[in-house]
């Protein structure tokens, strides 16, 4: 089999090529450029796509022996990711720029190219499974818990995951490194990567500020009364504490929180960590990894990369998914990706659009 293994420069995606290289596939390494400026993307531990990941993912291939190519998506990776992050923020909302990513260049517009190529799948370091199912490919989540990368996985289609392979998905991150180590890898011991790829410094605030400006607004309770000043809406997200800076406590003398985000008049509206608890959100632009369930069917939803699966009964009404949840969750933000779950099998995904 003819296999592009996309090489980030981290361990993960290094032990996944050397893995089809030892099955005897016909193995290409390509890196993505996704800055115009690579030297502002990454430092340290964080994130991924510098310079140093470039060169970390060339002396990789180059110790497999298999061909390496670096391909410039930052173009696409600008418009498709980045400013996507910017405007759903713009709009109140809170969205996951690696879903994005996953959705619209490692597995959109990478894959489309290597299949163009005459590549038969796109190989990543991710930790997830792909089975055999009766219904076609499945994806389920990795047997590594702690690694499980299922949920970013999320909103791969069908097609994308007949072409998709995950050699990581049987073995726990401590027995990659492990393996690098034997190979003589140098990304042995690197860090994982975390945190957003694009704002290397961690300051999400500060990036958006420098994209959306300062502009000024009410912060207030649920009933309208104004308690502070904040200097952008972007600034905050649902379920949000800190720097809400209020001088006025709130009459139980507890902590406010933000409920809501009205960017149409510039408001965050607070109120008490009780106020937060919803059991419903409905998700827009449902997309599914094989086909649809009609439902009402019982499953599980996750609503963050790294949070806890819930019990829940999950129906599809016509473009949007009703998800009623067992138990009361907190911070679920309007713009954040629900995926859903049968088991440890990944059904689908949708954006929220509200929860209540």
């Amino acid at each position: 089999m003819r296999v592009l293994a996309a090489m980030s420069g981290g361990v993960d995606s290094a032990v996944a090529a050397a893995r089809l290289v030892a099955a005897g596939h016909d193995v290409t390494g390509v890196h993505l450029a996704l800055s115009k400026n690579p030297q502002s993307y990454r430092t340290g531990a964080r994130g991924c796509c510098s310079l140093e990941d470039s060169h970390d993912a060339r002396r990789a291939a180059d110790l497999l022996d298999i061909p390496f190519y670096v391909w410039d998506f930052a173009q696409e990776f600008q418009e498709e990711v980045v400013d996507d992050f910017v405007e759903e923020y713009r709009a109140g909302r809170t969205p996951n720029p690696c879903l994005k990513c996953n959705e619209k260049i490692k597995f959109a517009a990478v894959l489309d190219r290597g299949l163009a190529l005459g590549f038969d799948a796109v190989a990543t370091g991710h930790y997830a499974r792909l089975v055999e199912g009766p219904d076609g490919v499945e994806l389920h989540r990795a047997v590594d818990p702690e690694k499980d990368q299922s949920y970013v996985l999320g909103v791969l289609t069908q097609t994308q995951l007949r072409h998709s392979l995950f050699p990581l998905a049987e073995t726990p991150k401590t027995e990659v490194r492990a393996e690098a180590e034997a190979l003589g890898l140098a990304v042995a011991k690197k860090p994982d990567s975390h945190d957003i790829c694009f704002i290397p410094d961690g300051d999400t605030q500060g990036f958006l500020s420098r994209y959306l400006g300062e502009e000024p607004g009410d912060i207030v309770d649920s009933e309208g009364v104004t308690l502070g000043i904040h200097h952008g809406s972007h600034n905050f997200t649902v379920g949000q504490r800190k720097g809400l800076d209020l001088k006025i406590p709130a009459p139980n003398g507890e902590a406010r929180y933000v409920l809501k985000i009205e960017p149409v008049n510039n408001t965050v509206v607070v109120g008490a960590r009780e106020d937060l608890k919803v059991r419903t959100f409905r998700g827009i632009r449902p997309s599914w990894t094989q086909h649809p369930i009609e439902g009402p069917w019982r499953g599980q939803a996750q609503y963050r990369a790294h949070g806890a699966p819930m019990d829940a009964t999950i129906t599809l009404r016509g473009s949007e998914l009703l998800v009623e949840l067992d138990r009361e969750a907190s911070g679920v933000a309007p713009g954040q990706s629900v995926v859903v779950f049968d088991g440890d099998r990944v059904v689908g995904s949708a954006t929220i659009s509200e929860a209540h």
